[in-house]
């Protein structure tokens, strides 16, 4: 018999000590690469941290002219020509960091080399060193002649050259005023889209420059989803501009806007009148406490008593909380609204005539 051999205690191949000595290094790799990456890690962050750094040297007063419309990019490329920053590009990521990318308002600035990034930002987010420009404010639910009336009073532009600019203008850099329908009843072509906001201009602007401006700001709070929303009411952008500044002229508390816009959607999807006392307002011209009957027949296309269906333009600007309430109507079964006139500014609502007829006359008792 021959003897059993013994057993071998490894399996063959690599000797352990190679195998040993490969996985070691694979090991080491694995942590030199990690090293690295924290090394390129660390380095890029030091590098955005010198890059926001104050320039250096002497300190040197600069005006920079920031055009209505610039890009942060135009911006940050005008701050380090001035040698204001050190870096556009790190500029442009910090800005979009910090989220104020919105509200960096146009005008001639005057800061100084040295200032620290973060008080360049302040000072054109409140626009509190703008100099040789002009700031007006246009509340929500001016119309176009009010506009036009108030920058002429303010010596902003002469009335006659923005109207002209408003009905003849051309502005091929918003899409949305190629696409407003040309209406022969419409009283001005770009009613509704100079958009209620607080406006920093330079003093030498031109009535383009400043519709320009105004219709810039629109398209800025126009979110385009809204746009496919407006469909599901058979509704255009053109349309809910028209329906969401009779929205504007009709309501003062925020909160009932999307009421409001339901009610004309239940009229308008069952072919009633509008019947919205704004669209009269707007035909005679100016605000009355009260309209009468005979107020009510005034012979005008906008007249939404004697004429179905929307007025052929909008008649103010609406804002934001206005326009959303049209894309997003509160969905109810109320036909009709009447002022409660109990201080508050708010409505009472209601489903039918007889509803509507005792709330009038409880809102008239109060």
């Amino acid at each position: 018999m021959k003897p059993m051999s013994a057993k071998p205690d490894f399996n063959p191949g690599r000797p352990v000590a190679h195998r040993r000595r490969r996985g070691g290094r694979i090991v080491m790799w694995l942590v030199a690469l990690f090293l690295l990456i924290i090394l390129a890690a660390g380095g890029a962050a030091w590098y955005v941290y010198q890059q926001l750094q104050p320039v250096a040297g002497e300190q040197t007063v600069k005006n920079v002219a920031i055009p209505s419309g610039s890009s942060v990019q135009k911006i940050g490329r005008l701050l380090e020509e001035q040698g204001l920053i050190r870096n556009a590009d790190v500029f442009n990521y910090y800005v979009k960091y910090k989220g104020v990318a919105p509200e960096l308002k146009a005008g001639e600035y005057q800061f100084t080399t040295g200032q620290a990034i973060d008080e360049i930002l302040t000072a054109m987010v409140e626009g509190n060193t703008v100099i040789n420009a002009n700031r007006f404010t246009i509340p929500e639910g001016w119309n176009v002649e009010q506009i036009a009336d108030h920058l002429d009073k303010e010596g902003i532009v002469e009335k006659v050259a923005f109207l002209k600019e408003v009905n003849e203008g051309n502005f091929p850099d918003y899409p949305f005023v190629a696409a407003i329908p040309k209406h022969a009843d419409r009283k001005h072509r770009l009613e509704g889209y100079l958009f209620p906001e607080t406006y920093e201009v330079e003093k030498d602007a031109t009535a383009h420059d400043v519709v320009s401006r105004m219709l810039a700001q629109f398209q800025k709070e126009w979110n385009p989803e809204w746009t496919e929303q407006l469909k599901q009411y058979d509704l255009t952008l053109d349309e809910a501009v028209n329906l969401a500044s009779i929205v504007e002229r009709e309501v003062t508390v925020d909160k009932e806007r999307p009421l409001v816009a339901g009610v004309y959607y239940n009229r308008i999807r069952d072919k009633w009148p509008l019947q919205a006392d704004a669209t009269v307002q707007f035909v005679l011209g100016k605000q009355r406490d009260r309209l009468t009957f005979e107020d009510l027949k005034v012979k005008s296309p906008y007249n939404t008593y004697t004429n179905p269906g929307l007025p052929p333009g909008p008649i103010a600007s609406p804002g934001r909380a206005s326009l959303e309430a049209v894309v997003n109507p509160a969905k109810h079964d109320y036909f009709f609204y009447v002022t409660k006139k109990d201080g508050t500014s708010e409505h009472h609502f209601s489903k039918t005539l007889q509803e509507h007829e005792a709330n009038d006359k409880k809102s008239r008792g109060n």
